[in-house]
């Protein structure tokens, strides 16, 4: 595949393009479901080819192929090229691409157990045992668990001279249970609500999140929902836990952060961003506890990849240091805009899409406190775990987060749950009353594989690292409906 992209590359370099690349993947998938101890569904998938993208006469053009020959790829350029060329009559700005060195070199995930490697009836009879164990409970009345596999080959050769290989595999699982009494219905989620947890591990990941250890707490859980008061409408002292802090970080900052947004190029679909480029270096987006930055080469991170989808070295970039806005996640046509170089955060979302600006692992930097000591540090709040609706408009700004479950707080103690609560607020403020993260202790790295931008849809893996965090005075109430 390698001199396939090295002809296509060759080709566009002779028809005098200003920039080119070729780009080969091959993404396989493994789902499966099981709900209430029999299996609702097993497929495999896989899908490869070629995208070819080019800066001709100072526009962009884009095209792809499944057919892995000589012929289609130089079609496949040929009309990428007419595409360019088509769009270079009417755009106004011409591309410019920040500098970016050339690299050879290959990465892959490391890992343990390969799961494809697993035989699928370990794979099915484990979920059916977390399933069928679950449903033992009174008043359980659904049971479902999932797991999810991806592995994806690439390769990518540039006009620049890079040529680079890279294999991405992650892995993730989870389930859920629904109590029902006849006049209510509560869900409770392991270890997230977002389909499970995903990270760039083997099948040894699912060993590790131990499924069934969790069963008799996430099922009494949902158990006690069933009989819990609504959650009380006012203003509280809020410590949010690490899932929902990952929601938290991943939509009210990751997203805003996403310089093609920032820039205006999504705001017909995915929205743009209240941070505009002026304030970058000197606005105050959060109190002083808050440290938020990217990291690509996380070892486990599901966001995590050593080169992006323009052949750029990914490293790590502080997004907010000590409450103030620092960086975007950028892409070499945006950071020329701003005067900086780009950090490695273009992927695509298949062979057959270009790629556009997306996160990585986006997390925050844990404080010195303990979970434990934040408790006993609050005379009067709730504690709020796991996600269970969202709602953000096209600015990152005025949000609406619902949880899974809260417990009282009181005078340093937990105490009775509360049922379908819900949180608001607007993201500088209320990231500024954030005043307390938890330490390294309880920070974890969270995964999720169906992270949603551009148009047509492109969904992709990201992780979110995130400790527990204490935010002030935040406004509360219960989800209706």
């Amino acid at each position: 595949m390698r001199v396939l992209l090295k002809t296509a590359v060759d080709y566009l370099r002779k028809k005098g393009v200003e920039y080119g690349d070729a780009r080969f993947e091959r993404i396989t998938t493994e789902s499966i479901q099981v709900r209430d101890g029999v299996i609702e569904g097993f497929s495999t998938d896989s899908s490869a080819g070629i995208g070819i993208r080019v800066v001709y006469r100072g526009a962009w053009g884009f095209a792809s192929t499944n057919m892995a020959t000589e012929k289609d790829a130089v079609r496949a350029a040929d009309e990428a090229l007419a595409i360019a060329a088509a769009f270079s009559s009417v755009n106004q700005v011409k591309v410019r691409l920040s500098e970016a060195p050339a690299h050879v070199d290959a990465y892959s995930t490391p890992f343990r157990v390969d799961p494809f490697m697993v035989a699928p009836e370990e794979k099915i009879g484990r979920l059916i045992e977390v399933t069928t164990e679950a449903g033992r409970y009174r008043d359980i009345a659904v049971t479902e668990a999932f797991m999810e596999f991806t592995r994806l080959d690439k390769e990518f050769v540039s006009t620049e001279g890079s040529e680079i290989t890279q294999s991405l595999l992650t892995s993730g699982c989870g389930y859920h249970v629904i109590a029902e009494d006849g006049h209510d219905a509560q869900t409770r989620s392991y270890p997230d609500s977002h389909h499970g947890l995903f990270s760039a591990k083997g099948y040894e990941h699912i060993d590790e999140l131990d499924m069934m250890g969790s069963i008799e707490r996430v099922a009494g859980e949902a158990r006690a929902l069933l009989n819990a008061k609504e959650c009380a409408s006012g203003t509280k002292d809020i410590i949010i836990d690490g899932p929902q802090m990952a929601l938290q970080i991943h939509e009210s900052c990751g997203h805003p952060a996403e310089l093609d947004r920032a820039l205006g190029s999504e705001i017909s679909f995915a929205g743009g961003s209240f941070l505009s480029t002026d304030k970058m270096g000197s606005y105050r987006y959060g109190s002083g506890h808050v440290n938020l930055y990217a990291d690509p080469n996380h070892p486990g991170g599901a966001g995590t990849y050593k080169y992006d989808d323009e052949g750029v070295r990914t490293e790590r970039v502080d997004i907010v240091r000590e409450g103030v806005f620092t960086d975007y996640l950028s892409s070499r046509e945006g950071a020329a805009v701003i005067g900086k170089k780009s950090n490695g955060s273009m992927r695509a979302g298949g062979w057959n899409r270009l790629p556009i600006v997306r996160m990585s692992n986006i997390c925050i930097e844990p404080g010195e406190v303990s979970l434990e000591d934040l408790i006993a540090d609050t005379k009067d709040g709730l504690l709020l775990s796991t996600n269970r609706s969202w709602s953000i408009d096209d600015l990152r700004l005025n949000f609406q987060f619902g949880a899974e479950i809260a417990y009282e707080i009181r005078n340093g103690h937990l105490g009775r749950v509360f049922k379908n609560p819900v949180y608001c607020g607007i993201t500088p403020g209320f990231w500024a009353s954030c005043d307390a993260v938890c330490s390294k202790k309880d920070w974890k790295m969270w995964g999720l594989n169906s992270c949603a931008k551009g148009e047509p849809v492109q969904v992709i893996s990201v992780g979110h690292g995130a400790s527990p965090a204490r935010f002030r005075g935040v406004s509360v109430g219960m989800a209706k409906g």
